[in-house]
């Protein structure tokens, strides 16, 4: 890979930041529950009001590059730090994307559930890009890749229990936070769950091929 093409890959990777950051914003915006990964930091940011989402979504990635560095240790490759300029990217992102959507009504649940779902298909396809861009793994995925590669389980298993584990630690914190209430983790967030791997696939099946062609 020539240096054309790297950086032509890290552009893309930084788009599909910025896609997927607008793809939380609009999710977040429904009030129906964001994507797991993005559930604690979305409680913590609805108790600790001082940080925005997107100053927690900083906190949250660079606790999972901290994992990414306990697990795997010496194993850690040091290109990997990139994540961390990355995560405040994506967190400065998410907060300019959620100013954006901010003016967009939203008081009827029917026009919520049209943004939840929006938002998946955005998001999704800023996920795809960056499968794409193939050159640094977001600190979720990291993170995951990090436990499969130790444990030699499929990355896939894995990745479905991660999400799991960041619904019920959302949900956990909630209820401690606000009085045994479940708050910012809702049926969005199951419907993230389930759609967003099938939007992701759909996405890189159709633009893979066009997209390599521009950046090679």
């Amino acid at each position: 890979m020539n240096k054309k093409e790297l950086l032509k890959r890290y552009i893309l990777f930084i788009a599909s930041l910025f896609i997927s950051a607008m793809g939380v914003a609009l999710t977040k915006h429904g009030e129906l529950g964001v994507s797991p990964i993005s559930s604690v930091s979305n409680v913590l940011s609805m108790k600790f009001t001082a940080f925005s989402l997107g100053t927690w979504l900083i906190i949250w990635n660079c606790a999972l590059i901290a994992g990414q560095i306990i697990i795997l240790r010496k194993k850690f490759q040091l290109i990997q730090l990139l994540q961390i300029p990355l995560s405040f990217l994506f967190g400065w992102f998410t907060d300019l994307c959620l100013a954006m959507v901010r003016g967009i009504p939203a008081d009827v649940y029917a026009v919520r559930l049209i943004l939840v779902f929006a938002g998946i298909v955005v998001l999704g396809l800023g996920i795809s890009l960056s499968v794409i861009a193939n050159v640094i793994m977001n600190s979720g995925e990291a993170f995951v890749k990090a436990i499969s590669d130790v444990s030699g389980k499929q990355f896939g298993n894995v990745k479905i229990i991660f999400d799991i584990l960041c619904v019920v630690l959302s949900v956990v914190l909630s209820m401690l936070f606000f009085n045994f209430k479940i708050v910012g983790t809702r049926e969005g967030t199951v419907i993230s769950a389930l759609l967003t791997g099938f939007v992701v696939k759909l996405f890189t099946k159709f633009i893979k091929e066009p997209v390599n062609k521009i950046l090679s």
